[in-house]
């Protein structure tokens, strides 16, 4: 997921300046020797206005399209005068605190909880996006620690960390000789995580920016060095696709150890959170298409966004009709520059194509625009939906370059495109939310006004047919080869905190003693884990017709072995992409353009 956000926290003044320059300063102060659950946070403030009576912590933040409401993770929250005196303070709702005299108020402080391991009982916060402490490291988001007086959103800050004496700071900020980091307002504060302790670190150049890996492994499974490695030649697609970075430095932040809950991606950093194991080329490669699409969030939205991502509002989530741009191009973006620069080839890339027409059809409502996704996603509506934005989202983003492509004679396709309105606007000036679609079209061709209400505003079928036999590829819903294969019937099958569950049956396993419910645990043999269910289900319909099979179930928490034979199917091959044999010299032309448009 997310699957938006970056910044630069770097201080250069004494407190006392700070103060009179009216800079908030913050204090976190991490201590795993007390506690590995709790952070101190401490505010010195300037004289605040009467209207800035109210403290504010995040209800979310740029990129996570989820409920955070950080205040109820703080756990004390008082107020001082300048001579150290208390002033009342009192919560009012769940995200603020007022201050009974905020003229007298020089300081706040507070105890804040991590995310990871405090209990919630609705809106969990995805572990990329919270905070974490344990003995010998931390990850901190600034909306999970930090809140601010109303009214002082675009006030500039510093914070500084304490922590102990051994351990690496790892972020896209560079801190002063004094140890703070600074920002220029709050947003970004929030868009710069810093990840903390036993960490191993790695850079590269690009052109002339520099990029910092830095890593956080449990058994210290994964360095820093080989990581970066693994991951050169994507950073050097991505720089060829880009022209120029438009950054000068950026951080990848990881943290590998239990459990993998995806990245977060910012405009100058990312951060991960990943499971330790050993770095396969098979994990490598898995992280690297991970990392290349949270990278390519440099052009959106840090450099394409609207005035809502501009000006976030941490107060009440507010959804953008146009995530469709910032994650769905950024997906579609983070694959074609690695088939254009050579990394991935050509049928590999057609099976990307084909998972993600899969799970627009199997696993989203295919009535719901991209527009109501983008508007609704921070409800439990949209939610439900929301995996979709980078499945239909890239997918249209695909065909609007096949688009483009076409209507330019093979000159000028979406690439081209987003690099003319990250000119144009670039980090500090948003385009508008409202007419974003009519000043696209103005920049490219009247028929792309058509495409957009087609298939962003409204929910109509993607042209996948139509569009990619204009480069030679053919598309068939439902491909009968002529095949004859081993089956165990249709099963549905949902992921489970206790492991993959069949959440629908197949006769034929109903009649071998499967039922609803039952976790799958092993077929033939092979334990059943995250990264093998594909591998597994593959091997389920494959082999020949009457073959016997087993399969090990967990049923009512009592293990046991199920033997089946399997049946026979014709192979039929959906959402199929290929070559076409048949592709004219037209079409091949434009294919070449397609596969090497830098």
């Amino acid at each position: 997921m997310k699957t938006l956000v970056s910044g630069a926290l770097l201080a250069l003044l004494p407190l006392s300046s700070a103060l009179a320059s009216s800079e908030l300063t913050y204090t976190v102060s991490i201590d795993p020797a007390r506690s590995t659950d709790e952070f101190q946070v401490t505010l010195q403030l300037p004289k605040l206005k009467k209207d800035q009576g109210i403290y504010q912590f995040a209800s979310t933040a740029p990129g996570t399209y989820q409920v955070m409401d950080m205040g109820r993770f703080v756990r004390k929250f008082e107020a001082f005068d300048k001579a150290g005196k208390p002033v009342e303070a009192k919560q009012i709702s769940t995200n603020q605190w007022q201050l009974a005299d905020p003229g007298k108020t020089r300081e706040i402080r507070y105890t804040i909880a991590e995310t990871w391991d405090t209990p919630v009982k609705e809106h969990a916060i995805y572990r990329m996006c919270g905070s974490s402490l344990e003995q010998d490291h931390a990850l901190l988001n600034g909306q999970t620690i930090l809140g601010y007086p109303q009214g002082l959103q675009n006030a500039p800050l510093r914070l500084k960390i304490n922590y102990p004496s051994g351990w690496k700071a790892g972020s896209a900020l560079t801190p002063d000789a004094q140890g703070y980091y600074h920002a220029k307002d709050y947003d970004q504060a929030v868009d710069s995580p810093i990840l903390l302790g036993r960490l191993t670190e790695a850079t590269t150049k690009l052109g002339d920016a520099e990029v910092a890996l830095y890593c956080y492994s449990k058994t210290d499974q994964i360095k820093a060095g080989p990581l970066l490695a693994d991951m050169q030649k994507m950073l050097g697609a991505a720089q060829s696709f880009l022209v120029q970075l438009p950054v000068k430095r950026y951080a990848f932040l990881y943290h590998f150890e239990d459990q993998s809950q995806g990245a977060w991606e910012h405009s100058y950093s990312s951060e991960y959170t990943l499971k330790e194991q050993p770095l396969t080329p098979e994990y490598a490669q898995q992280i690297t298409d991970m990392a290349a699409h949270e990278f390519f969030h440099i052009v959106t939205p840090l450099n394409i966004h609207s005035e809502i991502i501009e000006h976030f509002n941490f107060v009440k989530p507010t959804g953008s009709q146009h995530l469709w741009l910032y994650e769905g191009t950024t997906e579609w973006a983070a694959h074609m520059m690695q088939l254009r620069g050579g990394l991935t080839t050509l049928d590999n890339y057609l099976n990307t194509l084909h998972d993600k027409v899969a799970y627009d059809h199997l696993r989203a409502d295919t009535t719901y625009s991209l527009k109501k996704l983008g508007l609704n996603s921070f409800t439990d509506e949209g939610q439900q939906q929301y995996g979709n934005i980078y499945q239909r989202g890239a997918m249209t983003a695909a065909l609007l370059d096949l688009r483009l492509l076409e209507l330019s004679g093979g000159k000028r396709g979406l690439r081209d495109v987003l690099l003319e309105l990250a000119k144009k606007y670039g980090p500090s000036k948003p385009v508008s939310e409202q007419a974003f679609f009519d000043d696209f079209t103005k920049l490219t061709y009247p028929e792309i006004r058509d495409f957009f209400t087609r298939y962003v505003e409204n929910a109509e079928p993607l042209p996948l047919q139509a569009y990619y036999q204009k480069v030679g590829i053919r598309y068939d819903a439902s491909l009968r080869t002529g095949r004859k294969l081993a089956s165990l019937g249709t099963n549905g099958y949902a992921m489970q905190p206790a492991g993959l569950v069949f959440s629908e049956v197949s006769s034929t396993l109903q009649a071998c003693g499967v039922s609803k419910g039952d976790q799958f645990v092993a077929f033939n043999g092979a334990v059943i884990a995250p990264e093998t269910i594909r591998q597994t289900l593959t091997a389920m319909q494959s082999g020949k017709p009457g073959e016997e099979v087993e399969l090990t179930v967990r049923h009512e928490g009592a293990e046991k072995k199920i033997r089946c034979r399997t049946i026979e199917r014709d192979e039929i091959k959906r959402y199929n992409f290929s070559l076409d044999p048949q592709a004219t010299p037209e079409q091949l032309a434009l294919r070449q353009v397609w596969q090497k448009n830098l």
